[in-house]
């Protein structure tokens, strides 16, 4: 892609976007980059909208799923780059207990709730309150005030994720909540579609994964936990050694859409690596969070970003977080936020070149 088909394609997006509203909040586009490295962000559901490196030719590609008008992300159904809460992933049954309160939530996918309820952190407009589009340290900061009661959630919540850019090639994610009156589960997740071979150039089938983690939490037919923790070894869901993403993905019934209970405690934990062999590019995550989804867009078809229709497994997504519901399995680790005790929730992207992966 040509600097002048970017520079055009940004000033389209940029037109749409800043002048949109939701409910009276005015909707905007903010940029940040170093050199040939920028993200693009809307408060529109704190979205990650796309990110743009170079490919070991010099290619500049966004390798970040989305849409290119504000009235597509307010009807999507996919989560394109969202920030993902109150309570991120599956709650079953749409409850749960608290403090001897049984709390109903707002069911959204089937009898469950998904990533917050219809009306989720994905879908509302956050404030921002800190910007800095370049320099030594780009970044922005957004910030939303999450009412007590909202999707049946109990207790004020105030939410904020900042978005920056480090050297070289870095993209640190710092997500944070405070329960203001009463304690509240709280999972906030980062949810961009990743290809990075470019956001139309296909499957993301032979790229090479490595996942960091020998064990996952298992699932009912409806995606519910059942409350296990089983390891990952000769299963399908084993990718402790580098493989491609479609090595074993015939052996599921749609693809990979599992909870991995990371292995390490120490704050940052190496969760994994993607490598996309035709571009050389290469993403490196870590996290503070003990889970990872790992989701491979089983049933995508989507009209995206140019037109482009995404299809099923057009893109993956590392979703660091809290093990889905775990207000309703006491052996998982706790996602309860009580006043006074903060909430954080650190990712770390870190993005390179690489011609060759001999280990594959």
């Amino acid at each position: 892609m040509s600097k002048i088909s970017m520079l055009l394609i940004c000033l389209f997006i940029f037109h749409l976007l800043s002048a949109a509203s939701v409910r009276g909040r005015k909707i905007g586009i903010y940029e940040i980059k170093k050199g040939d490295f920028s993200v693009k962000v809307t408060n529109y559901g704190a979205r990650i909208i796309s990110i743009f490196l170079p490919d070991k030719h010099g290619r500049i590609d966004d390798v970040a799923l989305g849409y290119d008008t504000v009235e597509e992300y307010e009807n999507d159904t996919t989560s394109f780059g969202a920030l993902l809460g109150r309570v991120a992933n599956r709650i079953g049954g749409a409850q749960f207990t608290l403090n001897g309160t049984l709390y109903k939530l707002i069911a959204n996918d089937g009898a469950n709730t998904l990533h917050g309820g219809p009306e989720g952190f994905s879908r509302v407009v956050w404030n921002v309150s800190k910007y800095e589009q370049d320099g030594p340290y780009p970044h922005i900061t957004l910030t939303y005030h999450s009412a007590e009661g909202e999707e049946g959630f109990p207790g004020d919540v105030l939410a904020s994720v900042t978005y920056a850019l480090e050297d070289p090639y870095k993209l640190s994610v710092v997500m944070k909540a405070k329960a203001l009156n009463k304690a509240t589960p709280v999972n906030l997740a980062q949810h961009t579609y990743w290809n990075l071979g470019g956001h139309n150039s296909g499957d993301i089938l032979s790229n090479v994964v490595q996942i960091f983690v020998s064990h996952i939490t298992p699932v009912d037919e409806h995606l519910i936990p059942t409350g296990e923790i089983s390891p990952v070894k000769n299963t399908p869901y084993d990718f402790l050694k580098p493989r491609e993403v479609g090595s074993q993905i015939n052996e599921l019934q749609s693809g990979y859409d599992i909870n991995y209970a990371l292995d390490s405690s120490a704050e940052m934990k190496p969760v994994a690596i993607v490598h996309d062999k035709n571009s050389g590019r290469v993403m490196d995550l870590q996290a503070s969070a003990p889970g990872v989804q790992f989701y491979t867009a089983n049933s995508l078809i989507q009209k995206g970003k140019g037109g482009y229709v995404y299809q099923p497994h057009a893109a993956l997504c590392l979703e660091t977080q809290g093990f889905p519901d775990a207000v309703n399995h006491p052996n998982f680790p706790s996602t309860i936020v009580t006043p006074g005790k903060a909430y954080t929730h650190k990712m770390l992207y870190t993005f390179s070149i690489m011609k060759y992966w001999n280990s594959c």
